[in-house]
């Protein structure tokens, strides 16, 4: 299986393992040993889409000089270019869609049979309850908890592959919750496209939360996608009370100029993200902010972008990725004028970049001294790394450990030595576990 994009669909990767393996097909992480190579496909921007077909034809190789007898093409870019992709590689034995994950085996099956150019692909659906087989380390995993998107933002292609929004029963988040902590985890990251656009019936995201923190071995719950405009006092609430749930939140802003933000279809105004900042930082102390934002987009002007990174500057966010506009066919915004040169919207990424920098360097340097609790993660460039509560796998820091031989999965008492622009360094002393294996807490950052 190799798996492109973003965690969202690393869940639907982890679901088609767990299928396959409950079939009787046998996992190997080589490809030169597959009898069957999945790729499952990311096609949100354009850099994604290459790196799929750059995949793909990876594999199309490996099919024609090795082992591999059958080549099947999933995902995103599988349920957005169907045909395209049948009939331009010919070495794919099957196009699926996201909807058809389930069947994934019965597919493979299929094509080893000897049928070419499968073709399954429907409209958008939820899938979930399959077993799953793991692609994290067992102690962090991801939990979608809704499908698709409603928003439609007007650079974004996800209601055209994933459709609109649908939220995933309250019940069913709950049950695989409970078998993802009865296999060793302890902390649970909430995915979805907009989080905060979840309810299932009187459950809503604030009430999901609280019942996630009553699992008990999970330890952590982090909330990922949050559309500014929806963040609700109750969702505060629930972040400020709850000592489960991380002083984290990823809230993608895109864009602080008003008219660049009218342009993308975003909801609420530049004052409205600065009202929720501000309310955020008020009433959930010691919260880490991450957020991402689009520059170049058409009609972007010298001044929109100015003001974008002087509110940068002032947001200070803790965590902060950026994107240059890229046009998506089907999409509002890739017919729009008073497009944004390549080199400039460049330059301003690099721009932004640098104003970040400087912000991650000084609070981090901040936490030097402090004490802090952190989950073990495991080996990277010949170190232990761990990450505080305040950091997301994957996206964002890490912390460098000394003076321990905690294992992957274990919580650490840790002092901050050390800084960089984006990872920290801290010196580890293990967490005694109690008579019911409970993880004790520390003082500092829950």
């Amino acid at each position: 299986m190799v798996s492109l994009g973003c965690p969202k669909n690393q869940v639907d990767a982890e679901q088609m393992l767990g299928v396959l393996a409950g079939s009787g097909f046998e996992i190997t992480s080589e490809q030169g040993e597959a009898d069957v190579i999945v790729v499952n496909t990311c096609g949100f921007i354009e850099s994604a889409k290459e790196e799929s077909i750059e995949a793909i034809l990876d594999a199309a190789e490996m099919k024609k000089r090795g082992k591999c007898a059958k080549l099947i093409v999933a995902g995103c870019l599988a349920q957005r270019y169907k045909e395209e992709l049948l009939s331009e590689i010919p070495e794919a034995d099957a196009v699926i869609g996201t909807a058809e994950i389930s069947r994934i085996s019965e597919i493979c099956e299929t094509a080893l049979a000897g049928k070419k150019h499968i073709l399954k692909v429907s409209g958008p659906a939820m899938v979930y309850g399959l077993p799953r087989l793991s692609t994290t380390p067992r102690h962090y995993r991801y939990l979608k908890i809704a499908e698709g998107c409603s928003n439609h933002c007007s650079y974004c292609a996800i209601p055209i592959i994933r459709g609109n929004f649908k939220s995933r029963p309250y019940e069913s988040i709950l049950d695989e919750a409970r078998m993802l902590a009865d296999e060793g985890a302890k902390e649970l990251i909430l995915l979805a496209q907009d989080s905060t656009g979840y309810r299932d019936g009187e459950a809503d995201l604030p009430l999901l939360l609280k019942a996630l923190t009553r699992i008990h071995a999970i330890e952590w719950v982090r909330l990922m996608y949050a559309y500014p405009g929806r963040i609700s006092p109750g969702l505060m609430t629930v972040l400020a009370d709850e000592e489960k749930i991380c002083k984290y939140l990823d809230i993608p802003i895109q864009h602080f100029d008003d008219k660049v933000l009218t342009a993308m279809n975003r909801r609420g105004t530049s004052e409205d993200i600065r009202k929720t900042i501000e309310q955020l930082r008020r009433r959930v102390p010691g919260i880490a902010l991450r957020t991402s934002l689009i520059v170049g987009f058409p009609g972007e002007t010298e001044a929109a972008f100015k003001r974008l990174l002087a509110f940068v500057k002032e947001a200070e966010f803790e965590h902060l990725g950026v994107f240059t506009y890229s046009p998506e066919e089907g999409t509002p915004a890739c017919g729009l004028e008073a497009r944004v040169p390549a080199e400039i919207a460049a330059e301003r990424l690099d721009r932004i970049m640098k104003a970040q920098a400087k912000i991650s360097l000084k609070k981090n340097r901040a936490l030097i001294g402090t004490h802090h609790r952190v989950l073990v993660d495991g080996i990277e460039d010949m170190a232990l790394i761990g990450r505080l509560a305040t950091q997301a796998p994957e996206i964002d820091g890490v912390v460098y450990l000394s003076e321990t031989e905690s294992e992957p999965g274990e919580f650490v008492e840790v002092t901050i030595s050390d800084a960089t622009e984006y990872d920290l360094m801290g010196t580890a002393k293990n967490l005694i576990a109690n008579d019911s294996n409970e993880i004790n807490g520390t003082e500092g950052e829950p």
